[in-house]
């Protein structure tokens, strides 16, 4: 079978059994450092894509991916712009929504909430927080009856359950024979929700549509409309072109717009992880190199014995990079599927660790997800793969080069 001379040299190095054990040992040192670090690598980026993915998923779950509203925050007329918004391409769903401010009190237990009106047959088409109704349900607020949905969060503030009642605090006055007054109104709690985002569960509140244009006084007017669409990434597109279609009258904003610092702030770490976990492979690169050099010097007498037999100084580089390269592809292949094992079960291993250890690594009071998800990938972990690879081959050349440097009347002088 054909081999090159200098990729059987090169492995014949690898296989042999080394006079000098140290050199051995820092092989399996850099080999096991490429590893590592292709694994904290892919599995990083892995659980970095789940937080985008939860996080965008969550949010969009409580939000829309896109509303109409007029300047002025308060849009009249709204049944026939929603009938031509109905009509648009690439629109699926549209709901009108109400959104206000808020204080529930429920004896001695305050908490401010962000208030929304909905009609709960309309709001299932644009959000899915139908879903996630733990008790109760969706379809207990009737218009004239004042019930309201409370976040699960919000609910063990106030101290409420299903069936009690809260009073709702608004911002506005009410002028009263004893001066005046915050406008306050009896609700029935008719549901709790959890969607899993703490921001969500602690602050938020539904309320029938009719039941908040009266607590606020909006008369016919609402604050908006939400638009479900059928690609959510191409939100910002499709909202301009609803706004076109709608000559410009209305504000039209989307999700990115509105969620752009928390998906930035996604982006930025993770190009930030990938640089400093990118180090690891670094310096298990160099660590190759400082390998490859002691090769050099322990096999001076064997670069000039071939040499002399008439190989040329670019094979004897090739055999000392054939051997580092080696190195690195072992540590790569071995990094590249513990990383992967790793990215497709952190979300079983974590949980499991968490029980052993008696302690929650993500508190839900104080992160927006409180469960560690992972999202595997196939341009990350090709992306990783190439990087470490690429680096080990890089790391060969100095000494390679150093090798074919070898004089053999002065490496074979004292031999």
């Amino acid at each position: 079978m054909f081999r090159p001379l200098e990729i059987f040299v090169g492995l014949r190095y690898t296989r042999a059994k080394r006079r000098n054990h140290f050199i051995s040992f820092i092989s399996l040192i850099s080999m096991m450092g490429v590893a590592l670090g292709v694994t904290a690598l892919i599995t990083v980026l892995s659980v970095m894509n789940g937080f985008e993915r939860e996080l965008r998923e969550r949010i969009l779950g409580m939000t829309s991916h896109a509303t109409i509203a007029e300047f002025d925050g308060r849009l009249r007329h709204w049944p026939e712009v929603m009938a031509q918004v109905e009509g648009a391409e690439r629109v699926v769903g549209v709901a009108p929504f109400v959104e206000a401010e808020g204080m529930f009190s429920s004896g001695r237990q305050v908490s401010g909430a962000m208030i929304r009106g909905v009609v709960p047959d309309l709001e299932a088409r644009v959000s899915q927080v139908g879903e996630h109704i733990i008790l109760g349900e969706m379809e207990g607020l009737q218009p004239g009856r004042f019930g309201v949905v409370l976040g699960r969060e919000l609910a063990l503030a106030l101290g409420v359950g299903l069936g009690d009642r809260v009073t709702l605090i608004t911002p506005q006055a009410a002028v009263t024979p004893v001066g005046v007054l915050p406008r306050m109104r009896r609700l029935d709690v008719v549901g709790i929700f959890e969607v899993g985002m703490f921001e969500y569960d602690r602050s938020s509140a539904f309320i029938h549509l009719d039941d908040a244009r009266q607590i606020y006084r909006l008369d016919d007017a609402v604050t908006g409309l939400r638009l479900k669409l059928d690609d959510m990434m191409r939100a910002p597109l499709i909202a301009r072109q609803v706004a076109a279609e709608l000559d410009g009258r209305f504000w039209v904003n989307d999700w990115t717009r509105q969620h752009a610092n928390f998906f930035r702030a996604v982006q930025t770490e993770k190009t930030i992880m990938f640089i400093i976990l990118s180090l690891i492979v670094a310096v298990a690169a160099f660590n190759i190199v400082s390998t490859l050099v002691m090769v050099v010097i322990d096999k001076q007498s064997d670069i000039a014995i071939l040499r002399t037999l008439g190989m040329t100084p670019l094979s004897v580089m090739l055999v000392f990079m054939v051997q580092g390269t080696l190195i690195g592809l072992v540590g790569t292949v071995l990094g590249v599927i513990g990383g992967v094992s790793l990215a497709l079960n952190v979300e079983t291993i974590v949980p499991a660790i968490e029980s052993l250890l008696g302690l929650k690594f993500l508190s839900p009071d104080v992160y927006y997800i409180s469960d560690l998800p992972s999202d595997l990938k196939l341009y990350d972990v090709t992306r990783v793969g190439l990087l470490a690879f690429g680096l080990t081959v890089v790391a060969t050349l100095y000494p390679a080069w150093r090798a074919s440097r070898t004089q053999p009347a002065d490496a074979l002088r004292y031999d």
